[in-house]
C-alpha cells in the first residue's frame, strides 16, 4: 500500500488550503483514515480522523476550522483547512488504518507535506 499527499504550502493566516491523500495497492477495507500534524522537537500529533464505524474525531484547536472527508471511491482523504493560523504551521501526515487481506491489518504513512501560515 502507498499512500500520495498533496496540497501543502505557504498561506497567509486567515487563509485556506485543501490537502489531499491517495491510497492505492493492496486494500480490502479501509478502517480509518486521518490527519496528523508534526512541528519540529514535538510528536506527530492527530489532528482530524474519520472511523468507519465511528464517526470523526478532531483535534479541538481545529473545531469549526478544519473538515475532514473522503470519497471512498478514490481511496483519498481530504483535509479542508480554513482561518489558518500560525500554530497550524507543521509537516501533515495522512494515515490509513487498512485490511488488506482477512489476515493483514496495519496503519500506513504518507510522505507528509508541509504547511506554513506566515502572520
Amino acid at each position: 500500500v502507498q499512500l500520495q499527499a498533496s496540497g501543502g504550502g505557504l498561506v497567509q493566516a486567515g487563509g485556506s488550503l485543501r490537502l489531499s491523500c491517495a491510497a492505492s495497492g493492496e486494500i480490502w477495507r479501509v478502517v480509518s483514515m486521518g490527519w496528523y500534524r508534526q512541528v519540529p522537537g514535538k510528536q506527530r500529533d492527530l489532528v482530524a480522523r474519520s472511523t468507519s464505524g465511528s464517526g470523526i474525531d478532531y483535534a479541538d484547536s481545529v473545531k469549526g476550522r478544519f473538515t475532514i472527508s473522503s470519497d471512498n471511491a478514490k481511496r483519498t482523504v481530504y483535509l479542508q483547512m480554513t482561518s489558518l493560523k500560525p500554530e497550524d504551521t507543521g509537516v501533515y501526515y495522512c494515515n490509513f488504518d487498512i485490511i488488506s487481506d482477512p489476515w493483514t491489518q496495519r496503519e500506513y504513512w504518507g510522505q507528509g507535506t508541509q504547511v506554513t501560515v506566515s502572520q
